[in-house]
């Protein structure tokens, strides 16, 4: 059962660690794309990009899990509000689902923490 709060870890930064990737190689496109909805496009872009990999790599190293946890989230409630709009577009409702259920996840690494097998744990022994 030791292992069980990394792989859920695991499963929680993968989908960030993928957009902070793709984000990144693509970075022109997505700041472009950005700046047509929003102000500010190429910091905007520059952010959400270090939220999710820092935010990813956190939760994957088990290290300051519920700063990057609350980075995750920092990231996720504008970007779900704004892409995700289901009232407007029906068809988004389950990528705005999907958001929820990622911060349901964060907000369960901030309550337990990061876990047995982290980087958190090691240095409080």
């Amino acid at each position: 059962m030791k292992y069980l709060p990394l792989a859920a870890r695991i499963c929680l930064a993968l989908i960030f660690v993928k957009a902070g990737i793709t984000h990144l190689m693509g970075f022109s496109g997505f700041a472009d794309m950005l700046g047509q909805r929003l102000f500010l496009g190429g910091l905007l872009a520059a952010g959400t990009i270090i939220f999710q990999l820092a935010g990813s790599l956190s939760l994957l190293l088990g290290y300051k899990v519920k700063i990057g946890a609350i980075l995750l989230i920092f990231f996720l409630i504008p970007a779900t509000l704004m892409f995700h709009n289901f009232v407007a577009d029906g068809e988004q409702l389950n990528a705005f689902l999907k958001n929820v259920g990622l911060i349901g996840g964060l907000l369960m690494v901030i309550y337990t923490g990061a876990g047995a097998v982290s980087l958190d744990e090691a240095l409080e022994s």
